[in-house]
């Protein structure tokens, strides 16, 4: 039981994590601030881990750079892949906002 919820705050601080350094490359404010970087953070380290299973399947990409496959011990959180996720997820997330604050203008 111990291990479980030392693996799940392990988890989260890694979301965060990924979500902080997908602000650097998307420059935007995380909308709903601390829990709604966390849920961007739980999809796309989702996303990230299912898109980089989909290319690995589909190309053989573990293969060809198999620095993709880093992941935290324990975790099973690829890092790469979930920082692109996260990345990919904050940025529909802002972009959908902004597209609804804009038709809701006219």
């Amino acid at each position: 039981m111990d291990s479980r919820i030392t693996q799940l705050v392990v988890y989260l601080a890694v979301a965060l994590v990924c979500v902080g350094i997908a602000t650097i490359f998307v420059p935007r404010r995380t909308p709903g601030g601390f829990f709604g970087g966390l849920l961007i953070g739980l999809a796309g380290i989702a996303l990230g881990d299912w898109g980089f299973a989909e290319m690995d399947r589909s190309f053989g990409i573990k293969r060809l750079f198999p620095v993709l496959n880093w992941q935290i011990p324990n975790i099973g959180v690829k890092v790469i892949p979930a920082i692109v996720g996260c990345t990919v997820v904050l940025f529909v997330v802002t972009l959908v906002l902004r597209w609804f604050r804009y038709n809701s203008r006219i």
